[in-house]
Formats: C-alpha cells, structure tokens, sequence
C-alpha cells in the first residue's frame, strides 16, 4: 500500500509533464490534419490606422534605437502613430522619447512607479487607432512585420493577432541556450492552436488587438498579454499566431535573469488565469477551454506536483533500488543544475550543463510562482528583463 502510493506521488508530475509537453500537441497535430490551412488575407486597400504601445522603465540607452526601427517599418506613416509610456523613467529615457515628437511619437509618463500593465492601462486613454499593437523596448521588428501582424485583422472573426518571437543573441557567450529551444517549442505549439481556431495567450513581446477589447482599468498585477486572447473569446473573438510577423527576442543574458523573469511572468499568469476562470469552463467554452487547460494550467500544475513526487521518492527509498537509482540522478541532475545557474556570465557551459540548469530554473521558478500565487502575493511593480538589443 506504501508502496503504491509512494510511485502515485512520484509519478504524478511525470504523467502531467508528458501530457502538456508531449499528449497535448500531439493531440493538437492529429486535429489539426483534420483541418486545411487558413489561407492568408491579401492586403487591404486601406490599411488600418494603428497606435503602437511600448511600455518602458529606463530603457534610454535602447529606447531611440527601438522607436527608430518602429518608424522604419513598411507600414504607411500617415496611419501610424508610436505611444511610449515611462513608468516614472529616472534614466533620460523620457528626454530621448520627447525628441521625435515631431514624427507622431508620443509620451505618456507616470507620476510614480506601477508597473508594465499600469503603464498600459494609462495608454488606454490615449489610443488613436483602429488596432493597437503592444510591444516591447528591446525587441526588433524585420522590414514587413507590422504589416503582416495588422493584416490578419481583415478577418472580422479576429480579435487578438500574436507575433512569432524568435529567441536570438550570442550563443557562444550566453549561458541560457535552453530559452531558444523552449520559445521554438511554444511558438510551434500556438502555431497548431491557430490552425485548430485559436491560442490561449498572445506574446508579450509583440501582439495587436482590436482597440474595443482593451480594458482601460485592467487590474495591475495581472498579465495583460496573457488576458488579451481570453478577452477576445468571452467577447466572441479568436486569437491567432502570425507565422511571418517575426520579432527578434533578444535572449536574457544568464539563467539568473532567466529564472527572475520565470517567477515574475509564472505568478502573474497564474493570478491572471484565477482571475478569469470562468474560461476553463468546457461547457460554455469548448475546444478553447481545454486548450485552456492543456496549454497552461497542466504545464503550471507540473511545478506544483513536484513536493509531491519528492514525498513519495522518500517513501519508496527503504523498500525499492529503482527509486534509489531515481534519486542518485536526481541529485547528480540538481547538482548540474547548480552549476549551470551559478556559471559565469558571458561564458558558454557545455550543452548538459546548460540544459540542467534550465530545467532547475524553470523547477524552482515554478515552485515560487506558485507560492505567490497561492498566499495571494502580488507584485505588479515591473522589473524589465535586460537584454542586449
């Protein structure tokens, strides 16, 4: 009976690990083959005018490099305009923003620190276009991506367009290799979710919605991006991933600000979906609440499984070698793990090590999100993750 119970507990975050990382999108490509390729709208004759939202905290030694790229893109000037939004910059991020206002470039700044979603809850107030497309200040657009982005919403039946990050830097310096895998794994993920109707999340990075659906007084501890594509499905609304409107994610420098970047996004997403959990109803929801459920909830819930399955290894030590074997790589795996989050930053740890220390960082993020979450710990004063541009 110990025994039974001890492999239950061990077990327990292993099957819900290979459901939302494996099951799930295999499930997602066998319905999907059941459904042709949407073809892609041809461009509008009129395209929509857009205001582009870039929440920023000190970021002046990027913030003119990003708003010139913006002001770059093939996308007509004239329906066009760039909001910044400085939660309380101290750094001169806001003198560097105020010397493109003659190019439809807007300011709008905080009186005191509140965070990336209050930030975006007092852009709200200031929306000029039809579509608004939210990014970050340290990402890169290619020549088309606005464009490719904008055009989905042709499509009266979208509501939320998502852009494909892709995870770039110097992988012979960094020592986070495991973020461009994960990112290539997730965006292929929303790319099945799009065919079968919908995703469940928009990038944060780089996502447009229609300007109706933007929620002036979201509450500020929660995640925007994430809410976004649940917003748009109560409303009636899909949220779709744009294969070819790509951006370039700079990668975080080491698996610290990885594993901060983790906490901070994990808890917010966890809060986010107690917040809007009437979504997860499949009876009123369907096919998008067990996406729901699958693509977020499961993945979240491997992390809270895993003093679980450390009980039940404990129980089975006594009485069974294969959990003895079990533990010793445990510990030799926890060990690379270590190392891999204390290796020195601007140094490429071999491959194992690299890979250890992501999944630690992801464990142990998930693990603190989680108690956040739970003891009702909000953090909405945002912390951006520096990357280099």
């Amino acid at each position: 009976m110990l025994s039974q119970l001890g492999w239950t507990f061990l077990l327990s975050p292993v099957v819900m690990f290979v459901y939302a990382y494996a099951l799930y999108p295999a499930l997602l490509r066998l319905l999907t083959t059941m459904r042709g390729g949407a073809a892609l709208p041809e461009e509008p004759r009129e395209w929509p005018s857009i205001t582009v939202t870039i929440p920023a905290y000190n970021e002046a030694g990027s913030i003119g490099e990003t708003i010139d790229n913006v002001l770059s893109a093939d996308y007509p000037a004239d329906r066009r305009d760039v909001l910044i939004v400085s939660d309380a910059s101290t750094d001169g991020t806001d003198d560097v923003v105020r010397t493109y206002a003659d190019r439809r470039v807007s300011l709008v700044r905080l009186p005191a620190r509140a965070g990336k979603t209050a930030a975006e809850n007092a852009a709200a107030a200031h929306l000029g276009g039809d579509i608004v497309v939210n990014m970050d200040a340290t990402i890169r657009l290619p020549p088309g991506a606005l464009r490719r982005l904008v055009r989905v919403f042709q499509d009266p039946t979208i509501g939320v367009a998502s852009g494909r990050d892709v995870s770039v830097g110097d992988a012979r310096r960094e020592g986070n290799q495991g973020e461009s895998g994960y990112v290539g794994y997730e965006m292929g993920i929303r790319a099945l979710e799009t065919r079968l109707g919908g995703i469940v999340g928009a990038s944060g990075c780089f996502y447009a919605i229609r300007r109706p659906l933007v929620r002036a007084l979201f509450p500020a501890a929660l995640s925007r991006d994430f809410a976004s594509a649940l917003i748009a499905r109560e409303a009636g609304y899909r949220s779709v991933s744009v294969h070819d409107a790509v951006c370039y994610v700079p990668r975080t420098r080491s698996l610290k600000a990885e594993y901060r970047r983790k906490v901070r996004t994990m808890a917010r997403g966890l809060e986010t979906l107690g917040y809007l959990s009437r979504m997860m109803n499949p009876f009123r929801y369907g096919l998008f609440a067990w996406m729901l459920l699958s693509h977020k909830l499961c993945r979240w819930l491997v992390f809270l499984l895993l003093p679980l399955a450390l009980i039940g290894l404990v129980l089975l030590l006594p009485t069974s070698v294969a959990a003895r074997w079990i533990f010793m790589a445990l510990i030799a795996g926890v060990l690379l793990g270590v190392l891999g989050m204390r290796w020195p930053q601007g140094r490429r740890p071999p491959l194992p090590i690299a890979l250890s220390g992501f999944a630690l960082a992801s464990a142990l993020a998930g693990l603190l999100a989680w108690s956040k979450a739970l003891t009702g710990e909000r953090n909405p004063i945002w912390e951006p993750t520096r990357r280099s541009t």
